[in-house]
């Protein structure tokens, strides 16, 4: 691995609420994670991201923060926090904390301050608050624009004096005003209260959004929360954004060990998320191009292609993600547990830094029968209970194939898995040469033993080979060469059969890894449809 660690990192991402319970309350904890440790360096990972652990009510698990400098009793203590930072850098493992700058939660003393002030105040500028529009019958009783809450419902509340504020998620996660020089100082200091700490970085929630256009036009357009990621939006990805980290960077730059930042940015293009990654800003952004990609050849080349393009005027590494606590599992988006491996080991061999999400190891799907009345996402409630939310990618992971929670947890968890988790546990995946798990595990160490997966920034495709022939490598008949794609990298070669039918490849090199059963035929190996292969040339 390079100087710059992060380059081709793979980072495991640790859903706290869902990993280990360390004390039987059924809620994931510090302590839990530290117990497991040794697992992610099994695992094979570089990394580890954590979700919010700071003292919260709890309204958006976490993502509603009112001490940013204080663990969350239900999580642990500060002593918990250091000890796992200690353990994690003994094993080489570097930890990456999740930080919300977006909005506080509405139990934040600041926000607190804000209501006890009248309007005007300098309390109420660390946030939005804004006089109401007026109706027929009323002064001030409309809200004072149309822009909506991601979680459903209009984006602004009105507090007793008559007053509105700005939320883009849950009225208990009000917006902070970053045009405010107090707030940037503010969260200046809380970078360096973690990076004292000792963490290795942060992942920034919703980096994309603490920048509110001037005078908060407008958007004009009704349910335009399905334009997100796709259409200029005055409350996302405004150019403001960008100084705020270059301040950050500073900071960063300014402790030894090579301290990160990762955005979380929704953009309309990668392009956009490209500008968060320039020089002397952030380190990586999440590729959600990627992510939401369709299962098909055309589709997964062009992401890829307009990724690496958009990365390469910025010399920053792409990112790759199939995953995460927000969107539904990939073994349930993309319809089968064969895709979901055949993608693990493409987004493993492409060059900059992987993703996994807690549990992707194990092959877990989505839940998406859970009872109504255990639903704790807020989207749950501000939808009027028509879209089930989160909750389902967020489930505890299993341990052990018995016992109370599979092993999550003495005390039962706070979201019921299902009885079929029993064979998908770790345990019952360990030393299984055909289960996931141990897919991902010999993976993550071919990775690390063959320097041309990870490192580097660019692929050299292979598709016109596929349709004539290629000399000394694949070869597939034409019937299924629109649904395969191949790119080489040095001496590796990496083939992913999309199409419906089997692929031959001329088996040039050693076989390093497939994704599923292979055959084999004259001096020829037959990839099955859903299928990824590696192979390397002496």
């Amino acid at each position: 691995m390079t100087q710059d660690w992060w380059r081709e990192a793979v980072i495991y991402q640790v859903y706290v609420r869902s990993f280990a319970d360390s004390d039987g309350d059924g809620v994931g904890d510090l302590p839990g994670i530290r117990s497991r440790l040794p697992y992610l360096a099994d695992l094979g990972v570089d990394a580890v991201w954590i979700t919010p652990f700071y003292r919260s009510p709890m309204a958006d698990g976490g993502y509603d923060v009112a001490d940013y400098r204080t663990v969350d009793p239900m999580f642990g203590s500060n002593d918990d926090a250091r000890a796992l930072l200690d353990e994690a850098h003994a094993l080489g493992i570097r930890v990456i904390v999740d930080l919300v700058p977006n909005h506080t939660s509405d139990r934040h003393e600041w926000f607190q301050q804000a209501l006890a002030s009248p309007p005007g105040s300098p309390e109420r500028a660390r946030y939005h608050f804004r006089d109401g529009l007026s109706s027929s019958d009323g002064h001030g009783d409309l809200p004072p624009n149309d822009w909506e809450s991601v979680f459903g419902g209009p984006a602004w509340t009105r507090t007793a004096d008559g007053q509105w504020y700005l939320h883009l998620f849950a009225p208990e996660q009000p917006d902070l005003n970053w045009d405010q020089p107090e707030v940037r100082d503010e969260f200046l200091d809380v970078l360096r209260f973690w990076l004292d700490l000792g963490v290795d970085g942060f992942r920034i929630d919703v980096a994309h959004g603490m920048v509110k256009a001037d005078g908060l036009p407008d958007v004009g357009t009704p349910g335009h929360l399905k334009l997100l990621g796709t259409e200029s939006l005055p409350f996302f990805d405004q150019d403001g954004v960008h100084e705020i980290y270059r301040d950050w960077r500073k900071v960063l730059d300014s402790y030894p060990g090579n301290r990160i930042g990762v955005a979380e940015a929704w953009t309309p293009s990668p392009e956009r998320t490209a500008r968060y990654l320039r020089a002397d800003e952030l380190h990586q952004a999440f590729n959600f191009h990627y992510l939401t990609a369709e299962w098909t050849a055309a589709d997964v080349k062009q992401v890829i292609d307009d990724s690496l393009a958009a990365m390469r005027p910025v010399a920053a590494p792409t990112t790759w993600v199939l995953s995460n606590h927000d969107v539904q599992r990939h073994v349930t988006r993309y319809g089968s547990v064969a895709r979901a491996r055949a993608a693990a080991m493409l987004m493993l061999a492409l060059p900059g830094s992987a993703y996994v999400y807690q549990g992707e190891e194990l092959g877990l799907p989505e839940v998406l029968d859970l009872p109504e009345d255990v639903l704790q996402d807020p989207v749950w409630t501000r939808s009027g209970h028509t879209d089930r939310g989160r909750d389902g990618c967020r489930v505890p992971i299993p341990w052990t194939p018995d016992g109370p929670s599979f092993g999550f947890g003495d005390g039962g968890s706070w979201l019921p898995q299902p009885s079929s988790w029993a064979d998908l546990s770790v345990a019952s995946q360990l030393g299984d040469p055909n289960s996931v798990l141990e897919l991902y595990r010999s993976a993550l160490r071919v990775r690390r033993e063959h320097p041309d997966l990870g490192a580097g920034s660019d692929v050299e495709w292979l598709e016109e080979g596929l349709e004539e022939g290629l000399e000394g490598g694949l070869d597939a008949p034409a019937a299924t060469a629109t649904g395969v794609l191949a790119f080489r990298r040095g001496a590796f070669t990496c083939v992913v059969n999309f199409g419906p039918d089997v692929a031959r490849l001329r088996a040039d090199g050693e076989v390093l890894l497939a994704s599923g059963g292979l055959a084999t035929e004259d001096a020829d190996v037959l990839v099955p449809p859903d299928t990824t292969v590696w192979l390397s040339r002496p």
